[in-house]
């Protein structure tokens, strides 16, 4: 048992120790902190040639990542907020995911790329975005987003012994949450979703943190005679729609949860995909449950009424199946704004 934290820096000892050709760069990568403690201890462990810190300047580094990275190296960057990745937009877009297809495979772009979704304490519009779906619509890209901590580990794993440019979008709320992860080197597959809770009633599918919330909303249905099957769906390239389908088929009602904006995002691919594949096993239209299309505020009031819980998610999830049971009064301290996790939950960012 260990946190999701955890399991991405002894998925990243490993990585460092199998693969000679591997090493970690990024800001912050082997300071104090760590990464939030991340990369903590690696610098020690491996070397200062291999665990580097890196000048504030996304763009330049990551094209000089990319470069080591065709010359036979496996690098991983970490940028501290997925916001910072944008400046790297060119080199990731244009040339990091197109030299295999340009080249005809003779060239490739080895590289990972660990992006971490921030929320909380006032993270406001510009560290806090949640771009999968930018990644995710770029042909050449393997776009992943591990709930748990088995998956932070053996999906970095995977990730750094393929041959293709991976994206790792890690949601910051997700570090301290304990999971069971098996020892030694295992990779887990960077494709297919999967199933946490089975149910009969409804489906809710969801990616990253949202994956959580949905399972909280499926403990808060369960006494009001509503069983909702619960799906991680892990990747955006490829989704697996056949998994979300097949529970469907049974349940006839989906809900899908994304950590960024319903307009345009990655549940509107899994919605058509619903439609196209399975829509005579529809009792109700798909839902879908996100943030709404406006930047993200600073204020914790207004954070408050801009992301959806659990609580949304049941009571959406009432609504489909059309019950008529309500969800009891929710009882939370004054002092406690729903845009810090949990009490133990370590910031300030």
């Amino acid at each position: 048992m260990m946190t999701y934290c955890a399991a991405l820096r002894e998925g990243q000892a490993q990585c460092l120790s199998k693969h000679p050709e591997a090493y970690v760069i990024g800001l912050g990568v082997p300071g104090p902190t760590g990464i939030f403690g991340s990369t903590s201890g690696l610098a020690q462990q491996f070397g200062a040639d291999r665990v580097l810190d890196m000048p504030a300047s996304e763009g330049g580094m990551t094209g000089i990542v990319l470069g080591t990275a065709i010359c036979g190296m496996r690098p991983i960057l970490v940028h501290m907020r997925v916001d910072f990745a944008v400046l790297a937009m060119e080199t990731m877009v244009n040339q990091a995911a197109k030299w295999h297809y340009m080249y005809g495979g003779r060239m490739r772009a080895r590289m990972t790329v660990r992006m971490i979704i921030g929320r909380g304490w006032g993270q406001g519009p510009q560290h806090s975005q949640s771009l999968q779906a930018w990644f995710a619509h770029v042909p050449g890209l393997k776009v992943v987003m591990p709930t748990t901590a088995r998956d932070a580990k053996g999906m970095l794993i995977s990730a750094v012994a393929d041959d293709a440019p991976t994206i790792i979008f890690e949601h910051r709320w997700l570090y301290n949450v304990v999971g069971e992860v098996p020892p030694g080197y295992a990779p887990e597959p960077l494709s297919g979703a999967r199933v946490l809770r089975a149910g009969k009633d409804i489906t809710l599918a969801a990616f990253s943190y949202m994956t959580l919330e949905c399972l909280r909303a499926a403990e808060m249905l369960a006494p009001l005679g509503v069983t909702a099957e619960v799906i991680d769906l892990r990747c955006l390239t490829p989704i697996d729609t056949e998994t979300v389908a097949r529970s469907v088929k049974k349940t006839g009602h989906v809900i899908i949860a994304d950590t960024a904006h319903i307009a345009f995002g990655a549940s509107a691919e899994v919605s058509s995909a619903i439609v196209e594949t399975c829509f005579v096993h529809l009792k109700k239209a798909p839902v879908r449950i996100g943030l709404p299309n406006a930047p993200t505020p600073t204020t914790p009031a207004l954070a408050d009424l801009y992301y959806p819980t659990a609580r949304e998610i049941a009571e959406a999830a009432l609504m489909t199946v059309g019950s008529s049971r309500t969800l009891p009064q929710e009882h939370r301290p004054s002092s406690m704004w729903k845009d810090v996790p949990d009490p133990s939950f370590k910031g300030p960012y």
